[in-house]
């Protein structure tokens, strides 16, 4: 799995290199990037922190984080590439090794990470976290590779990275009253938020068995869902203003149809009919939680909180569509009771600030990543992420 994710790693980057050049792969600053040469250093500076250089890799989640460490392969990797202490802006004026230099790097820094692996006495989970983790992160920057390059307009040629048409509207799922614990703790791999258990029994609520298709947000936009107030919270309204938004970020009108003809949804670095190919049938993506509430309240729904989401995997596990988008819930990202932080403090700990819960993968995820108690988290203003909605009965 490691190789596997270093392979996507680097075709991904490959496709940055052919459509922004050498020998920088430069980008202009954005809050909502990084730099792509940063990011591929990043991601083999991380597994080298946890594994070669850690030297209680053994002890797993039970490790002191700041236990000394060697210096890196790469002579001050640190001052370039610990995300906890190199801020975002200055990212783009670090000096960074070129193209070939970081691949090589790389390269050196999987082959110790394999060595180590092999030569591990057992396969315990403690023995096995941190090349867990390493893995995990490697997986989420990839696919945040894969959303900023929408972001960047630059297409990925690997088709596993591409929305897929979903079977017609949704129907209505019912789900029972009865008791439910968020959180988990058995064998295996959690990262800290999702450890230990949190009581979330319910009541009874009726759940959609698909998320929102562009089909159906195209008549929320038509129906002047953007410029109606009373639609939004005053935090959702205030973000609409200041950012100009008339509509969601990946669709558009072409200025020349009218009704449900002259809609364009962006594909990677182009436009293309939403009336073709099945696009009205993806799923509504780069959605922000502001919009989704709006979505809601015109619809006369609501969002589902993160324990009926996972109610609802259970509860119906062939008829529970999910997996396209990540999918916005009424829930705060907040610590389950007992959370204690595991060595990588800045994974949780620090974002424990109100923003919401959301659930299920995206076509971007990689598939490993998905499972129904993984808990993501973004701010509400997020529309780069591909996320979008499913909705319960109010």
């Amino acid at each position: 799995a490691l190789a596997a994710s270093r392979a996507d790693t680097l075709r991904s980057f490959d496709a940055y290199v052919q459509a922004l050049g050498a020998p920088d792969v430069a980008v202009p600053y954005r809050t909502d990037v990084n730099p792509p040469l940063w990011e591929l250093g990043h991601i083999g500076w991380f597994q080298e922190f946890w594994i070669g250089r850690n030297p209680q890799r053994g002890r797993g989640a039970a490790a002191d984080p700041d236990a000394p460490r060697p210096d890196s392969l790469r002579a001050g990797g640190d001052a370039l590439y610990n995300s906890s202490q190199v801020a975002h802006a200055s990212r783009w004026h670090l000096p960074l090794p070129g193209i070939a230099a970081t691949r090589d790097d790389l390269a050196r820094q999987l082959a110790q990470t394999l060595a180590l692996l092999a030569a591990e006495p057992d396969e315990s989970d403690a023995t096995l976290y941190f090349y867990r983790l390493a893995l995990a992160h490697e997986d989420m920057h990839h696919e945040a590779a894969v959303y900023m390059a929408r972001t960047l307009g630059i297409d990925l040629p690997d088709a596993r990275w591409q929305p897929a048409t979903l079977a017609g509207p949704t129907r209505p799922l019912d789900v029972p009253a009865g008791a439910w614990s968020l959180g988990h703790d058995g064998p295996g791999f959690q990262f800290d938020n999702e450890r230990c258990h949190q009581p979330a029994d319910g009541p009874a609520y009726a759940i959609d068995s698909q998320v929102v298709r562009w089909a159906e947000w195209r008549a929320f936009v038509a129906d002047g869902g953007y410029t109606d107030a009373r639609l939004w919270t005053p935090q959702g309204w205030h973000w609409r203003q200041a950012t100009g938004r008339d509509g969601p970020r990946a669709l558009r009108r072409d200025g020349v149809g009218n009704g449900d003809t002259g809609w364009q949804l962006r594909t990677g670095a182009g436009w293309a009919p939403l009336d073709e190919a099945g696009r009205a049938d993806q799923a509504a993506c780069h959605i922000s939680q502001h919009e989704a509430l709006a979505y809601c309240a015109w619809a006369g729904r609501r969002l589902p909180t993160e324990a009926e989401w996972e109610r609802a995997a259970h509860a119906h596990p062939a008829d529970f569509h999910w997996g396209q988008v990540w999918e916005w819930t009424a829930s705060a990202f907040a610590p389950f009771a007992g959370f204690e932080p595991h060595p990588y403090r800045d994974y949780s700990q620090p974002w424990f600030d109100g923003r919401p819960v959301l659930k299920g993968g995206a076509w971007a995820t990689q598939p490993r990543m998905k499972h129904p108690r993984y808990r993501n988290f973004f701010t509400a203003d997020r529309t780069d992420i591909v996320a979008g909605l499913r909705t319960c009965a109010r």
